[in-house]
């Protein structure tokens, strides 16, 4: 099997709160859209985040249709977290963990998005 293309694709109730989230603060681009439905791509690569509007008819199988958020972390590898916190906490997107590193060596922080799902910023040290 070859696969040319990966996406994630998230319910939320306004996928466009989130896209704007996403290409605000974190440099995706918007490369399809439609009424309830926006996927982003990022010029660094990486797969493409897809936002549907929950209970689109076209989702299927249409019981498993429930919107994203609990336990789900998106998270972005980047060279300098304590940077990326600044930058985001500095524009007003609302933190929910200030940088942090674990024992394992793993630095993070979390911001929510206006959907309540959680975007993570990881950077190994």
């Amino acid at each position: 099997m070859k696969v040319s293309a990966t996406a994630i694709s998230l319910n939320v109730a306004d996928p466009q709160a989130s896209a704007d989230f996403l290409c605000r603060h974190v440099g995706h681009t918007v490369a399809m859209e439609a009424d309830g439905f926006v996927s982003l791509t990022h010029p660094d690569g990486g797969p493409n985040i897809v936002y549907l509007r929950t209970g689109l008819p076209s989702f299927k199988p249409a019981h498993r249709a429930g919107g994203a958020g609990d336990g789900l972390l998106l998270a972005f590898v980047v060279d300098d977290v304590d940077a990326a916190y600044r930058a985001l906490h500095a524009a007003g997107a609302e933190v929910v963990t200030a940088p942090e590193t674990e024992p394992w060596g793993e630095r993070f922080c979390q911001f929510e998005d206006p959907n309540g799902v959680i975007v993570q910023f990881v950077q190994w040290v």
